[in-house]
């Protein structure tokens, strides 16, 4: 201890000014979700780079090739057949960390799909508020305990996936369209309950060493600042402090009616940040590259000046990439593109035939090829 009292005495300190630390740019999330990448090169599924030749390729080089610097996975409790659980995750994550990018854990609290119109809790779960709880806390230490074994950091980790009306269904249903406001309130308590269990089991894990992610609130429909607005509000109302997670993550798509548009995203992002001071990402958003209606009729965007093609895929993200980047304080730290990668579920949940960022190529099927389109490289600066 004297020895370093003598050195700093011998050598003078300089800091940082103020101002070059503040200037500092934040880093910038540019992610792809590829959770079903192992379920597709499980059955022989490979990816071709047209951009050398049609080279085979990992999928993740391709789309870091783009521009892609994180990888975005969401976990399962008890899946069939494993897809999606734990030591599937594990694996994946180990693959991409080892290859640079960072990791985003997309917790669902559910077997299988979880999203605003179903949250079902684990078929094994309890089913009453206190003992439910209880069983979340421990899961979600448990889990961060296993990635930080395995030698994974995870930099974010999402409690909840898309929580607009709440998770681990009935017990935790909300709606924020509940009214007079103190019955909002009231509607939230249960949330409230198993969001602070969720929230303890991340505190737990980082007491024992597990090294402390970015927490994350997903909610859809992040054109919605009224939907936001209410929704927070009522969290905090029943006793969630601001200091209870890190970064606000909201979905943005085109298809939500003509309210969607990149105006309203705007003004969530804008008005959060200034409410809240803290870090924003859209977290999910993707846009069709074929949209002919030979399956379903054609929807209308949001935005209906973009082309549905694959320079219209770079039109939207770009959009969404420049509004992010704007939010004020330099709070706008993120943007992912949900599955680019799903050769064998184009649409992506939409009424388009195709939003993904490759060409899909069925003559083996179910071996399937993805040929790279231009849109892989929507992360990439374009001037």
């Amino acid at each position: 201890m004297r020895a370093w009292a003598l050195l700093c005495l011998a050598v003078p300190f300089v800091a940082a000014a103020p101002s070059e630390v503040r200037n500092q740019a934040p880093f910038f999330y540019k992610g792809h979700d590829l959770s079903s990448l192992k379920t597709l090169e499980d059955v022989g599924s490979i990816y071709k780079d047209t951009s050398r030749h049609n080279q085979t390729r990992p999928v993740e080089d391709i789309l870091g090739d783009g521009g892609m610097n994180t990888v975005r996975l969401r976990i399962w409790v008890n899946p069939e057949a494993g897809t999606n659980g734990l030591e599937y995750n594990l694996e994946l994550a180990k693959r991409f960390q080892k290859k640079g990018y960072k990791i985003y854990l997309d917790f669902h609290f559910s077997d299988s799909w979880a999203d605003p119109n179903k949250q079902p809790p684990p078929a094994a779960w309890p089913t009453t508020l206190s003992p439910l709880a209880s069983t979340l806390r421990t899961y979600v230490k448990s889990t961060l305990v296993s990635f930080e074994k395995a030698g994974i950091k995870l930099d974010i980790v999402s409690l909840g996936n898309e929580i607009r009306h709440g998770m681990l269904w009935p017990v935790g249903y909300v709606d924020v369209d509940v009214q007079p406001w103190s019955k909002t309130i009231a509607n939230f308590s249960n949330l409230a309950t198993l969001y602070k269990a969720a929230r303890a089991g991340v505190d737990d894990a980082v007491h024992i060493g597990v090294a402390k992610p970015q927490v994350m609130i997903h909610i859809d429909n992040g054109w919605n600042i009224t939907l936001q607005q209410r929704w927070f509000g009522a969290m905090v109302a029943n006793g969630i402090p601001t200091t209870a997670w890190d970064v606000f993550g909201f979905s943005f798509y085109p298809f939500y009616g003509t309210a969607a548009t990149f105006s309203n995203l705007k003004t969530t992002l804008n008005t959060l940040a200034w409410e809240y001071r803290k870090p924003i990402q859209v977290v999910e958003t993707d846009y069709p590259a074929i949209c002919n209606g030979q399956w379903n009729p054609i929807p209308e965007s949001s935005e209906p000046e973009i082309p549905y093609s694959i320079s219209g895929q770079l039109t939207w993200t770009d959009t969404v990439i420049d509004i992010v980047r704007q939010v004020p304080f330099g709070l706008g730290q993120g943007v992912h593109y949900w599955e680019p990668a799903w050769l064998n579920n184009t649409s992506l949940g939409s009424d388009c035939n195709d939003a993904i960022l490759f060409d899909p190529d069925y003559t083996n099927y179910p071996q399937m090829v993805g040929y790279s389109r231009v849109s892989v490289n929507l992360f990439q600066e374009r001037t």
